[in-house]
């Protein structure tokens, strides 16, 4: 159904105001006005960013196994090409499975919005932020430079970026 809503779908903004129609081709982005919308519309079954925390891998393939049949009995599957370990210094190298299938150690992630690494190195993620601030500001540059207002290009502009 979820799908079906999106065919077609195009969202409308009035930056200073002019107006662009913009094509929604992919899901929606975490923290955008329909995303509350949307998970309360499907948040008993839809499960996305979900961290297991254990002692040892040996642990954490079973919590794994658990959790993909508990999954299973629902009518959700995990999608191994997304599930991924990080470890600290403490546990020792041996691969992680599920099933037979190997899962991808990383070093870091984003979980809920913010870059996570073992060394809690904030470096990384203020540099990820960076980045998507001045892609946001790209995606803008010209309206921008086309405003003759000070006062509401850099309103406008600090509100797009925080």
């Amino acid at each position: 159904m979820l799908r079906e809503l999106y065919d077609n779908f195009t969202t409308r903004i009035s930056p200073f105001y002019k107006k662009v129609i913009i094509n929604v081709e992919r899901g929606v982005r975490q923290g955008d006005t329909i995303s509350p919308k949307i998970f309360s519309a499907a948040h008993e079954n839809i499960m996305h960013d979900i961290v297991l925390i254990t002692p040892n891998i040996e642990q954490a393939e079973r919590m794994l196994a658990e959790f993909d049949s508990a999954c299973g009995k629902i009518g959700l599957r995990l999608n191994l090409t997304k599930t991924m370990f990080m470890r600290n210094g403490l546990v020792p190298d041996a691969p992680f499975t599920l099933n037979g299938t190997n899962i991808s150690e990383c070093s870091s992630y984003v979980y809920l919005g913010r870059e996570v690494n073992m060394m809690n190195d904030l470096a990384p993620e203020l540099c990820r932020r960076k980045r998507a601030a001045w892609g946001a500001y790209m995606n803008i540059e010209g309206v921008v430079k086309e405003t003759k207002s000070c006062v509401l290009t850099f309103s406008t502009l600090l509100f797009f970026l925080l």
